[in-house]
């Protein structure tokens, strides 16, 4: 039984982070140019102490806190996976920031756009869950168009416009949800729906899906994706293609489990199959490997449907979307940790990467074998799960699906491994230190990830 609370300490790891972004930008404010690395320094204890207090949280019964806020395993592995995800993404951004006019707003543009995520995976209320939205995405609309140059300004500019156009649909999906319901609390709208004329529910669930969507970087809300991770700075291409999906896809199945447990599998599913085909199919033809992973990302949006469309029908699917959104946050943080270490976008680039990196090489080919879902990498464990959820919740055919691609997948990424075993054309530039610790952290902690898949499940 959940209990109702309207402690503030049960936000602490919220609270955390909005102290550590309030802190930044004040200090900011005062701090000298060559000084502002200081700011990184507070946002990142901010994340740490998150982490810290989201742990221990994580031990605590369930609650509902303020009428609206779920503190739940699923808020639980949201608060960690974005907290850590965002903690290596300001690693990967102190470099190439550094010095800048407005680094400090860097910093902290990225802790509000993880502050929203979160809430966006652990409200239990539409109202609460539009106010996150609009908090996730405002600040990552300014992070891709940081860099003020050209190709950055257009991506910026379509992630902008394609957010605000979804996101419009999204409220008038609240509307008539809130109509037909009754209101905006989830155990409420359960009740509320059996009663209400089913053609409109539809219409008012498929327009909140449209803005959950686009956060998801899923059909059909994915247009952004490409344009972004190849046109905003490496770092901030990391965070949009990795952290608000967390919440996004927290999100989406916290609302089908508690309010549609029986009546979305079908379209969920459908929309599951055409996201992980398309981003294949794009990913095949890419030489650009920012767009290669933009394209993975939302064949691995596809994937991680799947639970969601099995929400509220098999016990395997809430453990298979946890599992599987903490492997693919580290795994694609760890992916575009080797791009910015290496400064190459350029497939031709990576040649003999293993022999004058090797560490770096081999980070590079850990995290490219586990989108593909090979043991023993985190991403192999979630995709199990995400087979079986698939199976127990009597949809065969979309586990056959994910089957014929993740095997499909295999051309692409081998695309980019098979250069690094030949010899490098000249004598190759020094990685970056900061990226390239970062990318083996997280290839090692994807292996640590998925060979204690068992001992991890068992405990929860």
């Amino acid at each position: 039984m959940t209990m109702m609370n309207e402690n503030p300490a049960d936000l602490a790891p919220e609270l955390c982070v909005l102290l550590a972004a309030v802190l930044g930008l004040v200090n900011g404010l005062f701090l000298p140019r060559t000084k502002q690395w200081r700011v990184a320094v507070i946002c990142a204890a901010g994340l740490v102490a998150g982490l810290a207090v989201a742990g221990v949280a994580a031990t605590r019964p369930d609650l509902m806190a303020f009428d609206a806020f779920m503190i739940d395993p699923v808020t639980h592995v949201t608060r960690i996976a974005v907290l850590g995800s965002t903690l290596l993404v300001v690693v990967l951004a102190a470099g190439p920031v550094r010095d800048h006019p407005r680094e400090s707003e860097h910093y902290v543009l990225i802790l509000l756009s993880a502050l929203g995520t979160i809430v966006l995976g652990a409200t239990s209320d539409l109202l609460v869950l539009v106010a996150a939205y609009l908090l996730a995405s405002l600040p990552a609309y300014a992070l891709a168009g940081f860099g003020k140059d050209a190709p950055g300004t257009e991506a910026a500019l379509k992630y902008y416009l394609m957010g605000a156009l979804l996101g419009v649909l999204m409220l008038g999906g609240v509307t008539l949800l809130y109509g037909v319901g009754r209101g905006t609390d989830y155990p409420m709208l359960r009740d509320g729906f059996p009663d209400a004329p089913s053609g409109v529910v539809a219409l008012g669930v498929v327009a909140l899906l449209a803005g959950l969507l686009f956060k998801a970087g899923a059909v059909p809300g994915h247009f952004w994706v490409p344009d972004v991770t190849e046109g905003a700075p490496p770092a901030v291409a990391a965070f949009v293609t990795t952290v608000p999906k967390i919440g996004a896809f927290a999100a989406l199945y916290r609302f089908g489990a508690e309010t549609l447990p029986d009546g979305w599998a079908v379209l969920v599913a459908v929309i599951a199959a055409v996201t992980m085909t398309l981003g294949n199919l794009a990913a095949f033809g890419q030489d650009n490997v920012r767009r290669l992973l933009a394209y993975s990302t939302v064949s691995q949006a596809g994937y991680l449907l799947v639970p969601v469309a099995m929400a509220g029908r098999t016990d395997l699917a809430q453990p298979a979307l946890l599992y599987y959104v903490a492997a693919y946050a580290v795994t694609n943080v760890g992916a575009f940790a080797v791009v910015l270490a290496v400064r190459r976008d350029d497939i031709a680039g990576y040649t003999g990467l293993l022999r004058g990196s090797p560490l770096l090489g081999f980070s590079l080919i850990v995290c490219l074998l586990g989108f593909i879902g090979t043991p023993p990498t985190a991403v192999f464990a979630g995709k199990v799960l995400m087979f079986g959820a698939a199976l127990d919740g009597d949809h065969a055919w979309l586990a056959v699906v994910a089957a014929i691609n993740s095997v499909a997948s295999v051309f692409y990424y081998l695309r980019w491994i098979v250069p690094m075993f030949g010899r490098p054309d000249g004598s190759p530039s020094r990685p970056a230190r900061g990226a390239s610790a970062v990318a083996v952290a997280a290839a090692a902690f994807s292996v640590l990830l998925g060979a204690g898949a068992g001992i991890a499940l068992a405990a929860s």
